[in-house]
């Protein structure tokens, strides 16, 4: 494949073409490394065939959120200069290889290299291909970018619902031991580089000047909203601002209340109900995974498309303050009621994922579309920090609770409390949110000579 095939210029859409083939490019790639979400489902398999505690079979997907975060805050100036169809290409080769070699970790029982090549390679194809549709969306959608964004990190959310299933099933095709959980990493990574290529081949950036479709106008020229912006902030210039950081602490707070159950799912419902006359079964448990994939999937679109009417302040207002009364109903209720404690996960799981695909709009909102895909990329380490956190959090929790003795919901009481705390600490930080200071806006110039520009001129002039 020439290299001139993946160059910026070479994916700029010709006249008539549509936007809505960009949606099913990003789906293609955020519906593969979406897989991540259903890293549960190889749990017990890995615990029993490599002897590992449920704190260190945690540690491949920990590592992979940890290497989101950290790909995208240092690749996302590369992915906003290069275009999406370099950044899918890289996301990938780095996704689909990262399977391969926890294959070969599986196959002869070495689990440093399952961490490795899932957590550390497969790490850097989730950040790349995760922020790679989403500023072109945004440029493709400025009339509606919280729908846009919801768009593409629904597909993120959904990833499990199909792999969830899927995985499952090739484990009791293939069996639970390592050279069955080696022979299902391997039909992933093939199959999951298959289905990204589509987006590789579809994906387009609109041309210079293009306007969207029936006079539609961008959002920001609709009507007066206080926090949207029409001016731009450079990425390096976003990271000195209060708003940046304020907003960092709410996706942190949010994604960490959401991650640890989402690791946790399967094992967590059945401790929950382990000790009732219905109790549930494994099979039970995966469905549970599906439907919590379902909700982050949903939420994504739904409350993130949401959030184009009511504001984006008023989102998180929604998701970080009812998030926080849904875990503690799970608190005082959830063993007592099947139904109750499944729909609680269900709505604090899509306020989740509607956390995601909310913020790269509110960034839009607070910075303009200069350079919003790299300054959502540097805002993804708190994605890495809530990746170590959540799951640390309800693992460690709950390990220690079974070491005092403990079982069912009082395994997890302590840690579900913890993030009722966190929660609340989101919320103030998302009240503190104010409009950005004209000091930071961008000269016209500067935003018209295209994304990076902004970085040059002053790495040149040293202002």
């Amino acid at each position: 494949m020439a290299l001139g095939f993946l160059d910026r210029s070479r994916t700029v859409a010709p006249p008539g073409w549509s936007r809505w083939l960009i949606p099913p490019a990003a789906l293609s790639v955020h519906l593969s490394i979406g897989q991540a979400y259903a890293w549960s489902v190889f749990k017990p398999a890995l615990e029993s065939s490599l002897d590992l505690s449920g704190t260190a079979s945690a540690l491949p997907f920990q590592l992979g959120i940890v290497m989101l975060g950290l790909s995208a805050a240092f690749g996302g100036t590369l992915v906003e200069r290069n275009g999406p169809r370099w950044a899918m290409t890289v996301s990938l080769l780095c996704f689909c290889s990262g399977f391969l070699l926890a294959s070969l970790g599986a196959a002869v029982e070495q689990y440093w290299l399952v961490v490795f090549g899932y957590g550390f390679v497969g790490g850097i194809g989730l950040g790349i291909g995760y922020i790679s549709p989403v500023s072109t969306l945004i440029k493709w959608f400025p009339d509606r970018p919280g729908m846009a964004t919801g768009i593409a990190i629904m597909g993120f959310g959904g990833g499990a619902l199909i792999a969830s299933p899927w995985s499952a099933q090739m484990l009791e095709s293939f069996g639970s031991d390592n050279s069955g959980v080696a022979s299902a990493f391997l039909v992933h990574g093939l199959v999951y580089a298959v289905f990204m290529s589509l987006g590789v081949l579809l994906v387009r950036v609109p041309a210079e000047g293009w306007q969207p479709p029936g006079g539609k106008k961008p959002q920001e020229q609709q009507a007066s909203k206080p926090l949207v912006t029409t001016a731009n902030v450079s990425a390096r210039n976003a990271v000195r601002t209060p708003q940046f950081w304020f907003l960092w602490v709410v996706l942190c707070m949010n994604v960490t209340a959401g991650i640890g159950i989402l690791e946790k799912a399967a094992p967590m419902i059945g401790d929950f109900f382990a000790d009732t006359p219905t109790p549930v079964s494994a099979s039970a448990a995966a469905g549970f995974v599906a439907m919590l994939s379902l909700a982050n999937m949903g939420g994504r679109f739904v409350w993130s498309s949401t959030s184009d009417v009511i504001g984006r302040k008023n989102m998180y207002r929604c998701y970080l303050g009812v998030g926080a009364l849904m875990y503690l109903g799970i608190v005082l209720l959830g063993d007592s009621s099947k139904p109750l404690f499944i729909a609680c996960a269900l709505v604090i799981i899509s306020f989740y994922g509607g956390g995601f695909a909310t913020v790269p709009a509110y960034l839009k909102d607070l910075f303009g579309t200069y350079e919003v895909g790299a300054i959502h990329g540097r805002l993804l380490t708190a994605w890495s920090l809530a990746g170590v956190l959540g799951p640390l959090i309800v693992n460690w929790v709950a390990d220690s609770q079974e070491a005092a003795g403990r079982s069912g919901p009082g395994l997890y009481g302590l840690a579900l409390s913890i993030m009722i705390g966190l929660l609340v600490v989101g919320f103030i930080a998302n009240e503190l949110i104010r409009p950005v200071n004209s000091k930071f806006h961008e000269p016209a110039a500067a935003t018209a000579a295209g994304p990076g520009s902004g970085e040059e001129r002053k790495e040149a002039t040293g202002r």
